[in-house]
């Protein structure tokens, strides 16, 4: 698994490849000190899994991962405990202090795997296979004790809440175990990744606005509203121009 270590002090993370050197699935393409670097290293490297520091000089962690249109898996690893609900709010993976132990760092690797294991499991079974799910075809979403069997076109959003995925239709919001980057990658054109928290169907937007920094703001036929990111709205004014 390609990984990129993000901190801005060197010890910090030269402690931490030596840590993970033995985790042989663990493979070190690049080291940042800032969240500038970062960016442009994820760019050119494609990482499969971050290691973020929060606290940076200029751009923090959280901000960083703000001006990404699509993030690689992400572990935060922090002096710091405040920002561990944030970090999940962006659907991270986990979140380590620092000093790390090396127990809890093989934790987190170890749920990195689960979640591989799953996503494989979805392939081997045919969920995930190649042609794109859109507005006719139908899922299986299973919530606790609660089932549904559900059109794509009745699916007016799907939100991330950390490891898992909110759906809403009807008057229903279940849980999924899903990432919303597995999700986009299975749907069509009909349905828009607006910012890291949600992806919305096309068909629900009944009205567009100028929001904040250049960004957007849709309404959905319910009344719910979503921004844009400004990243995300010109690839949204692209695609529904003429």
């Amino acid at each position: 698994m390609k990984t990129l270590i993000v901190d801005d002090e060197r010890l910090a993370r030269k402690e931490l490849i030596s840590q993970l050197a033995v985790h042989p699935q663990i493979e070190i393409c690049g080291e940042a000190g800032n969240a500038d670097e970062a960016i442009k290293m994820i760019e050119e490297l494609n990482p499969d899994l971050l290691f973020l520091d929060i606290q940076m000089p200029g751009m923090n962690g959280l901000e960083m991962l703000a001006q990404l249109n699509r993030a690689p898996r992400v572990i935060f690893v922090t002096a710091y405990d405040e920002f561990a609900l944030k970090a999940f709010e962006v659907n991270a993976l986990d979140y380590l202090l620092k000093p790390v132990e090396s127990e809890r760092l093989a934790e987190a690797i170890q749920r990195i795997r689960l979640e591989e294991s799953e996503e494989n499991e979805l392939i081997n079974h045919g969920e995930a296979a190649n042609h794109l799910l859109g507005q006719d075809d139908q899922i299986f979403i299973k919530d606790g004790e609660k089932c549904w069997f559900v059109h794509l076109r009745d699916i007016r959003l799907f939100e991330s809440e950390g490891n898992y995925v909110r759906v809403y239709f009807d008057k229903y919001k279940p849980l999924i175990l899903k990432s919303l980057n597995n999700l986009e990658d299975r749907l069509d054109r009909t349905f828009f990744r607006t910012n890291r928290k949600f992806i919305v169907n096309l068909r629900w937007v009944t009205g567009v606005e100028n929001w904040f920094n250049g960004g957007l703001r849709l309404t959905l036929k319910d009344g719910s509203q979503v921004e844009v990111s400004r990243r995300q709205s010109g690839r949204f004014r692209e695609l529904m121009s003429l």
